[in-house]
């Protein structure tokens, strides 16, 4: 392995597990202590789907895989270590890919930190059109890469899971504490929807001052009732997509850490819940895929958030699930606005473009891009 370090898997694991569930004992105290005053209430226009996309799998199919167009000036690519490393193994590090303004500024203008979802990149479609977006509007942009997406692989001996909201919170401490960021806005689609609302939570009323607010489009917020949504025989194309894609990632990663990894292990997965079962739960340090589905989900703690936050789910995204329990508590914190129309699919929100007033009819870009502005 070129002089690599091997992998200790028993150790990093504990580490990743510690690190991404350790709760602030302030995000546990009472309401005394909690932010005194909750953010004034955002209004938004209703949704309404463009022509002929008024089902959840055309708006999710569309949205998936229209074209967008990238007037980005050229990232500077930026290497954050999320996992120190060991005399047993090597650091973890993920890729961030930067467009910054000139330092003079900087640290003034809104800065958005991007995650993208399951089997996704910083090159993703969604994440593209949200940068070019906020760009324009005068911030700075932040791209993140999880761990081993956007091929880098090799830059961490660990897998990467749904419930690694540490790594966003190393990447945010990290440009905060290097830029000296005054205002700095999360968002997340889909897995990265829950990425950034389990760390809303898990911060609580210790949430760094700089940042002002969260934003989750379709989050995968009940990941136990979404991977089984997945398995549906109307959704199964969606679940054999991302099975594809999840096998020949570990199958890369066991050919580059071949001391940590059984690919044999992929052999016969036919469902996300197997290959949690399988794999998630075995290398990511949790009991089973029920385990790993808990633990990881943010339904857990979007009670604690303390930060503005803007939630969007329609209710014909065809595979990922908000319970009653989860629902309830969204509505009942006032730091969440919670936004569920009736039609959008799963993270594409399709309108009608408007005639001459530069909306290009993606909804939920240009929503989430007026809730950060207005908490900037």
């Amino acid at each position: 392995m070129n002089g690599t370090r091997v992998f200790a898997p028993s150790s990093s694991v504990a580490q990743a597990i510690s690190e991404c569930e350790s709760v602030s004992a302030s995000s546990e105290s009472d309401a005394s202590a909690l932010q005194a005053v909750a953010p004034a209430r955002f209004e938004a226009p209703s949704f309404h789907p463009r022509f002929l996309l008024n089902n959840g799998h055309l708006q999710t199919i569309a949205g998936n895989f229209l074209p967008r167009a990238n007037a980005l000036p050229e990232a500077v690519p930026e290497l954050v270590e999320v996992s120190p490393g060991s005399d047993s193994q090597i650091a973890g590090n993920v890729l961030c890919e930067c467009h910054w303004h000139p330092a003079s500024v900087r640290a003034e203008r809104l800065t958005v930190v991007l995650v993208h979802g399951l089997e996704g990149s910083s090159e993703s479609q969604y994440v593209v059109g949200n940068a070019n977006k906020m760009w324009r509007a005068g911030a700075n942009i932040i791209r993140m890469n999880m761990r081993n997406c956007g091929g880098t692989e090799r830059l961490s001996p660990t897998l990467y899971h749904s419930g690694l909201s540490c790594d966003v919170g190393a990447v945010l401490r990290h440009f905060i504490q290097r830029e000296g960021l005054k205002r700095v806005a999360l968002v997340g689609y889909s897995m990265g929807g829950n990425l950034v609302l389990k760390l809303a939570g898990e911060l609580g009323a210790d949430a760094p001052r700089s940042l002002h607010s969260v934003v989750a489009v379709s989050p995968s917020i009940d990941l136990g009732p979404t991977a089984d949504a997945l398995h549906r025989p109307v959704n199964r194309l969606y679940e054999r997509r991302f099975l594809r894609r999840m096998i020949k990632r570990f199958r890369l990663k066991a050919s580059l850490f071949p001391r940590a990894y059984n690919p044999r292990l992929v052999a016969g997965v036919r469902s996300l819940r197997q290959y949690d079962e399988r794999i998630t739960a075995l290398y990511s340090g949790f009991a089973s895929a029920d385990d790993y589905y808990f633990r990881a989900s943010a339904a857990r703690v979007v009670d604690r958030i303390r930060v503005p936050t803007l939630v969007l789910h329609a209710l014909d995204d065809p595979f990922v699930l908000i319970t009653p329990q989860t629902r309830s508590a969204l509505q009942a914190n006032p730091f969440i606005t919670f936004l569920e129309s009736k039609h959008g699919g799963h993270c594409a929100f399709l309108a009608k473009p408007g005639r001459g007033n530069g909306d290009d009819g993606y909804w939920a870009e240009t929503t989430l891009l007026r809730f950060a502005l207005d908490h900037a």
